[in-house]
């Protein structure tokens, strides 16, 4: 197991889904996790929940869209913490529907959560990096390949895994690595909030299409994470980590 003891960590997107267990397992590798989501209900479940890790982790309330949320957000961070280790870009939303229905509204709401609020999450946190620090975008197998009805989103973490790259670039001779992530079929339900939580409903097919032979968990790519933040991957930046079980090298045939 990683040690991240006397580490700062922020997550965005941090109170359900994956974010949540990317949260957690840095708070289980004795991290100091700032928690940045738009979802109050959520973080005030946490605080509730998470009662073994009080005074380890920050409730944050933060729109990572919005340019004032985040300066607000990074400022309280220099104020609890003064320095950041690990960022952990996760907020994200998924808009999906034909492209004749699709607005203009959701197109700009999809790229401002999903891509922009990487660049100014990045920019408002980046002066409170310290030497060696490492930053995971969370991107998706949709910037690789994709179903129907999905351009808002695809083109979103399409951008993110160009923007990881830049980043990675620009940033190397401070030492900040730079990776991305691209989770494939993850199930969330049960690290939702109370009122969206319910038991997955998983068919053998599901599970057997993919060849790790199961659907993906939350888990799977919080462990990923905190490699990634890690000195075990030290040598490691500017890439993309798919975790999706097999399935984007899978030939598949009509039958």
């Amino acid at each position: 197991m990683y040690d991240f003891a006397g580490k700062s960590v922020v997550v965005t997107g941090g109170a359900q889904g994956i974010g949540k267990a990317i949260v957690q397992a840095f708070l289980e590798a004795r991290a100091f996790v700032s928690v940045w989501d738009v979802d109050e209900e959520a973080l005030q479940e946490l605080v509730e929940e998470w009662q073994k890790w009080q005074g380890q982790y920050d409730p944050v309330v933060c729109d990572v869209s919005c340019r004032k949320d985040v300066e607000q957000a990074a400022q309280k961070v220099r104020e609890t913490r003064g320095a950041v280790d690990v960022l952990v870009n996760n907020a994200g939303i998924f808009i999906g529907k034909p492209l004749e229905e699709l607005t203009e509204e959701e197109w700009d709401r999809a790229l401002g959560v999903n891509l922009k609020g990487i660049f100014l999450v990045t920019k408002h946190l980046l002066p409170l990096f310290r030497e060696g620090g490492a930053i995971i975008n969370i991107a998706s197998t949709r910037a690789l390949m994709s179903e129907p009805h999905t351009e808002a989103y695809s083109a979103s973490k399409g951008g993110v895994l160009a923007l990881t790259h830049a980043l990675a670039i620009s940033l190397g001779e401070r030492k900040i690595r730079v990776n991305a992530i691209s989770p494939g079929w993850i199930e969330t339900s049960l690290w939702k909030k109370r009122a969206l939580r319910r038991e997955p409903e998983l068919r053998p097919i599901d599970h057997l299409q993919h060849p790790a032979q199961r659907v993906g968990t939350p888990e799977d790519i919080a462990a990923a994470c905190v490699f990634l933040a890690s000195p075990s991957s030290g040598f490691i930046t500017g890439t993309n980590l798919v975790v999706d079980g097999g399935m984007t090298v899978k030939m598949i045939y009509a039958p």
